[in-house]
């Protein structure tokens, strides 16, 4: 068996919203970059406590708040790397480079003008996303659009994905461009489940590729917006999002759905199994509401996306 080593990491904020940040030494491997403050599990040691313990001795901070965030495997010939990353929303002391190491705290948005190395690119992204993604729903008109997505901003929705099958191409633009100011207004990110090309013309910040899409894409660079996500439904798709470059996926159904009646669920024990192994952030979809976010978050999940919940 290849050697594990269990590394425990923090996305730390603080009041403001702000993630904190060290700058690794010049002298040791990936110098001179940034990363997610943390140190190595030692055998039969608790996460938590690891996590505390380095906190302690690299920023000189008492852990009060945390919860974990995402774990990420990483697998070598001679090793297997976990990082257990966790999201620490409470402490006590300032923050100081402890160690001699800068740091910096920055607006999540931010996050992306700092160079981390590559094995930190999802807890970059799991540390911008929010818990839950707002799937649209059918409406009659333009008009029930905006008020189901007014009053789902209303509940804190920070990311939506506008998925409107039965629009034509030309209708589905103006309903994004219609829409498109209201989640700028509260800060949310409106996305769109359509093509690449479409995508691109709108100047989408999100797009969500179908599986089949997600099969027929070549490469992460075909689309120009920040968040490229897909709909994954088994490992061999999860697989294929990791090795395309995508940010996130969604997992489903997770539990039975009146959208797709008869078909089969995986169940929260599959889903913890599949999210284990996988290196991106996921969201678990189907059948599933406010109530499940807990436990969602629980079998490793980024959150939950929804179509009833919040529409």
């Amino acid at each position: 068996m290849p050697k594990l080593i269990h590394v425990a990491a923090a996305v730390i904020r603080d009041r403001r919203g702000h993630i904190l940040i060290a700058r690794r030494p010049d002298d040791k491997h990936q110098g001179g970059l940034w990363e997610f403050p943390g140190g190595k599990v030692e055998p039969n040691e608790p996460v938590a406590d690891a996590l505390a313990r380095e906190l302690q001795e690299e920023l000189g901070i008492q852990v009060t708040s945390a919860r974990p965030l995402i774990l990420i495997p990483h697998h070598y010939p001679d090793k297997s790397v976990l990082l257990d990353v966790w999201d620490v929303d409470g402490f006590k002391g300032e923050a100081h480079g402890a160690e001699g190491q800068p740091i910096c705290w920055v607006a999540p948005e931010q996050l992306d003008e700092y160079d981390f190395p590559a094995a930190n690119t999802p807890i970059v992204a799991a540390a911008r996303l929010p818990e839950r993604m707002l799937i649209t729903g059918s409406a009659a008109t333009q008009q029930e659009y905006a008020e189901r997505l007014q009053a789902a901003l209303g509940q804190g929705i920070k990311q939506v994905m506008l998925r409107a099958k039965t629009l034509s191409e030309c209708e589905f633009a103006d309903l994004f461009k219609a829409l498109l100011p209201l989640c700028q207004q509260q800060g949310a990110c409106l996305g769109v489940n359509t093509s690449v090309e479409q995508a691109n013309a709108l100047g989408a910040e999100h797009l969500h590729l179908t599986s089949e899409r997600l099969l027929a894409l070549g490469d992460r660079a075909e689309f120009n917006g920040r968040w490229l996500s897909a709909s994954c439904h088994n490992p061999e798709q999860i697989r294929m999002a990791e090795e395309k470059g995508l940010d996130f996926i969604t997992l489903s159904p997770v539990q039975p759905t009146s959208s797709h009646p008869g078909e089969p669920a995986l169940g929260w024990p599959c889903f913890a199994e599949w999210v284990a192994e996988c290196t991106l952030p996921v969201y678990a979809l189907g059948g599933l509401d406010e109530a499940d976010l807990s436990r969602a978050r629980e079998q490793g999940a980024q959150g939950i996306a929804a179509i009833s919940a919040w529409w």
